[in-house]
């Protein structure tokens, strides 16, 4: 029997967790060779969690802490999205517990998982060193880095790294400093001008050095399609095609709240606006 490289996922979330939380938990549990790291600070949450959900109490401080002793300089962190600047550099801050993975990476809570190892497959991670979901560019709400000194410190390329981690303002540093649209736009990433080199500019440029391999897919339904329908660990839209996850950044803005609260079934639909929790599998709702 072939041995699964081992995948680590970081999570930090600082305040009270959102509805949404039960959700991402939920699909997470139906990864099992995926192993979750959750850093929170809500005291009031006391759900139990399937083996491979690790939820660790901690703080701003903490981390900051934590970051400013693997840094080398001085980290004081004093706002939860502000950790995006520093997602890149998870794999020095928390070395210590992912020296045992093959790759580890970086996500949101505000995802829901279909099956990751259909899509991220031992082929993929024995051929590449960064796999982003996105194919146009480095998504920050998943992120994978294969665990090697050379991509774990892929953020002391950019030559304002050390300007994001000590400033208080958020830079978007993992991805591309806000010019989402020009590389969506397919503009070269010398092409793209910012205020900070970012992620993004970092990862295309050391591509083109052929000093990484990085690996750039379409993985994810974002935006408001509905149709999408999550059964037993597996997320199709149109029920046709499977997808990695669904990233509710615009969902969670529109939802609509009708479920008390309930466990969560193991088939669930989204609309535009809702879930629908489907106890029967056999049920048909209009709205798909």
């Amino acid at each position: 029997m072939t041995t699964k490289k081992k995948i680590a996922l970081l999570v930090c979330y600082f305040g009270k967790l959102p509805w949404y939380f039960d959700y991402f938990v939920h699909s997470c549990k139906y990864n099992p060779s995926v192993d979750f790291f959750v850093y929170i600070d809500d005291n009031d949450y006391k759900k139990e969690t399937s083996k491979n959900v690790k939820i660790i109490p901690s703080t701003l401080k903490n981390i900051s802490d934590l970051a400013s002793a693997k840094l080398g300089f001085e980290v004081d962190i004093q706002y939860g999205y502000k950790l995006c600047d520093f997602k890149p550099a998870y794999g020095v801050i928390f070395s210590d517990i992912l020296k045992d993975y093959d790759f580890w990476g970086h996500c949101d809570i505000d995802i829901i998982f279909g099956d990751i190892r259909e899509f991220i497959t031992d082929e993929l991670l024995s051929n590449y060193e960064l796999i982003s979901v996105r194919h146009d560019w480095l998504s920050g709400c998943f992120l994978l880095y294969k665990n090697i000194p050379k991509i774990n410190t892929l953020f002391l390329h950019s030559k304002d790294y050390k300007m994001v981690f000590t400033s208080y303002h958020h830079y978007c540093f993992d991805e591309t400093n806000f010019a989402h649209d020009a590389f969506t736009e397919g503009k070269e990433w010398h092409q793209v001008p910012t205020r900070i080199e970012s992620m993004m500019h970092v990862v295309k440029r050391l591509e083109a050095e052929n000093y990484i391999k990085p690996f750039f897919e379409f993985f994810i339904i974002e935006g408001l399609p509905g149709k999408l329908k999550w059964e037993t660990g597996k997320m199709y839209y149109r029920n046709k095609y499977e997808i990695l996850l669904y990233h509710l950044i615009y969902f969670k803005k529109q939802y609509i709240q009708t479920l008390k609260k309930e466990a969560i079934p193991d088939l669930f639909k989204i609309s535009p606006s809702k879930i629908y929790h489907c106890k029967n599998p056999k049920l048909i709702i209009n709205e798909f």
